[in-house]
C-alpha cells in the first residue's frame, strides 16, 4: 500500500511507494483531511545521550549506542552526531572505540551515524563558558592526543569544537580542517580577533551559540556578536525554550539566514520522567517539560529535549513556518556536514520523517 502524505515543502497530497527501503513511486493524489507531513528526517550534530546513558561513560556498551540510536529515531532524528564531551583521555578512547565497534558491526547504525562529535576537552577553562564541562579535564589542544582518538574511532571523528584562544588552537584548527573535520567554535571567551583568526584557519559553524559563554558581557564587543557577524559560520541553536529565549532565537535566525540550523543537544537524562539524578558526580533535576536544572536553583544542567520537540518549539517562538523549521533540524545540518539531503524521488533512500497534521508529533 503506498504512503500517503502531504509534502512539507510544496504542501502537495502525494502517494509514496517504497520498496527495499527506497522510493520507489511518488504521484498526486487527491487532497484529504488529516494527512500527515513528509519530510527529510531530521539530522542532529550533537546528541550526547539520553534515558540515562551517555557516550561519555567508562561502562559505554555497543548495547547503549543501539539504544540510543533507536530512542532517536523514534523522535524523528534518522540521523546524528553522537557527541563526546570533555573528559579523561582514557574515558573518551572507550567511547569511540565501542561507538566505532558498533558502526563496525551494524551497517544500518553506521547509515544513521555518519560521523561522530568531540565536543571539548580543548574548551574554555572559565566558569561560564565552560557550562558544565568538567574544570579538571579541560585543557589545550593537543595533536597526538586526537589522532589517537581518531584512530580509536577508526576515522570518524567528523566534528570538533574548540575554544578559539587556547593555547596552541588556530593551528590544531588548521590541521582539522586540512583533515576534513568540521571546526566549529564553542565554549569560548575568546575575543573577536581570536574568533576572526579561527574562521580564517577553517572553522565553519558555532556550536549552541548563545551558551556556553559569559551571562556577563560586553555590550559592543562579545563572542555573540562576533560569530553573528561572520558569515563564514553556520551557528546551531538549542530551541527547547529552556536554553534561549524567543527574542533572541528571532534574531539570532535573522542574522544567520541559511546558515542556521537547530541542535536538541539532548544529553544523558534526554527523555526521563520528572525527578532527581545522580550525573556527573552531583545531583541534577528534571522538571515538567524537559528542563534539567541543579536542583533548587534555575542554573541549567542540560538538555532534556530531542530534536522533534525544538522543531515544534521553534515554530511557537519565533512564527517561522513549517517548512522552515523542519529545513533548520534536517537540511541545514547535513549541508554543514556535508551529507545528501534524502529527496522524495524515485531511487532516493527512503530516510523521511512523518508528522502529525495537528501536533507535528512524530507518527511511526
Amino acid at each position: 500500500m503506498p504512503l500517503l502524505a502531504r509534502h512539507y515543502a510544496t504542501r502537495q497530497p502525494v502517494a509514496v511507494e517504497i520498496v527495499d527501503g527506497r522510493v520507489a513511486s511518488v504521484a498526486p493524489v487527491a487532497d484529504s483531511p488529516g494527512l500527515p507531513w513528509i519530510a527529510p528526517s531530521f539530522f542532529d550534530i550533537q546528541i550526547n545521550g539520553c534515558l540515562g546513558r551517555g557516550f561519555v561513560s567508562p561502562d559505554l556498551t555497543t548495547a547503549d549506542v543501539r539504544m540510543i540510536a533507536d530512542t532517536c529515531a523514534a523522535h524523528g532524528i534518522g540521523g546524528f552526531l553522537p557527541t563526546l564531551i570533555t573528559n579523561s583521555f582514557e574515558t573518551i578512547r572507550h567511547g569511540f572505540t565501542v561507538l566505532s565497534r558498533a558502526l563496525d558491526a551494524d551497517a544500518d547504525l553506521a547509515r544513521r551515524i555518519p560521523g561522530f562529535h568531540l565536543e571539548g576537552p580543548y574548551l574554555s577553562g572559565e566558569d561560564g563558558p565552560r557550562g558544565a564541562h568538567p574544570r579538571e579535564h579541560v585543557r589545550d589542544p593537543d595533536w597526538d592526543e586526537f589522532r589517537r582518538w581518531q584512530d580509536a574511532a577508526g576515522g570518524r571523528i567528523r566534528m570538533v569544537t574548540v575554544a578559539p584562544e587556547r593555547a596552541g588552537a588556530i593551528p590544531f584548527i588548521e590541521k582539522l580542517a586540512a583533515a576534513g573535520v568540521v571546526v566549529a567554535i564553542g565554549h569560548t571567551a575568546a575575543t573577536g580577533a581570536q574568533i576572526r583568526d579561527a574562521a580564517k584557519a577553517g572553522a565553519k559553524t558555532s556550536t549552541h551559540l548563545g551558551n556556553g559563554c559569559h551571562a556577563m558581557m560586553n555590550r559592543h564587543e562579545n563572542v555573540l556578536w562576533e560569530q553573528l557577524a561572520n558569515d563564514d559560520l553556520f551557528a546551531s541553536l538549542i530551541t527547547d525554550g529552556h536554553h534561549l529565549p524567543p527574542a533572541v532565537v528571532r534574531c539570532f535566525l535573522r542574522m544567520k539566514g541559511p546558515r542556521a540550523l537547530i541542535t536538541c543537544d539532548a544529553g544523558n537524562l534526554a527523555g526521563l520522567p520528572p525527578g532527581r539524578y545522580r550525573e556527573w558526580g552531583t545531583e541534577l533535576e528534571v522538571l515538567p517539560g524537559g528542563k534539567i536544572v541543579v536542583p533548587g536553583t534555575p542554573y541549567l544542567a542540560g538538555s532534556g529535549c530531542f530534536t522533534d520537540d525544538c522543531v515544534r518549539t521553534v515554530m511557537t517562538m519565533t512564527g517561522i513556518g513549517l517548512s522552515e523549521a523542519i529545513e533548520l533540524a534536517s537540511v541545514r545540518p547535513r549541508e554543514l556536514m556535508g551529507l545528501p539531503v534524502p529527496r522524495l524521488e524515485v531511487g532516493q533512500p527512503a530516510d523521511f520523517v512523518l508528522l502529525t497534521n495537528d501536533s507535528l508529533a512524530v507518527r511511526s
